[in-house]
């Protein structure tokens, strides 16, 4: 099956709020339904550009989600995009969807002139850093946060 990456639709707020539902339990982590509504809303809303999602359908089954978000950064002049957030499902894992979604980012980052991208992962998440040691950098930094 083909496997399409695409900006969100109002019609996939079940199964975009299933997939982030599961990305969150993967870190132990849960929101009140008025985070999803709101960061939902936020993706679609043009008021919002900085904000934004992509979703993986395979034939026409959701089985990935990648938030990205374009901010400032005072050592460049453009924009830098940083990918919050991106979850493949279990069953899809492995068929190059993670990939394809960071791409996608890749690619939606260099169309708004934005060419630095960064994201953060657990050191314990092995399964996706084989990936993402293949397509990006891996730097000394150390996330601290109050």
């Amino acid at each position: 099956m083909t496997l399409t990456i695409r900006p969100l639709t109002q019609a996939d707020e079940a199964a975009w709020r299933d997939l982030w539902r599961a990305y969150l339990a993967f870190y132990e982590t849960t929101l009140p339904d008025e985070v999803y509504a709101t960061t939902f809303a936020r993706l679609l809303d043009p008021a919002h550009p900085r904000q934004n999602g992509f979703l993986a359908v395979r034939g026409k089954e959701p089985v990935g989600l990648v938030h990205f978000i374009y901010h400032p950064h005072n050592w460049r002049i453009e924009d830098v995009c940083y990918l919050q957030d991106l979850y493949v499902s279990e069953a899809a894992r492995g068929t190059g969807a993670g990939r394809a979604l960071i791409e996608a980012v890749y690619a939606a980052a260099d169309a708004h002139g934005t060419p630095s991208v960064y994201w953060m992962t657990q050191d314990f998440n092995t399964t996706a850093r084989r990936l993402y040691d293949r397509i990006a950098t891996l730097t000394p930094f150390i996330k601290y946060q109050r």
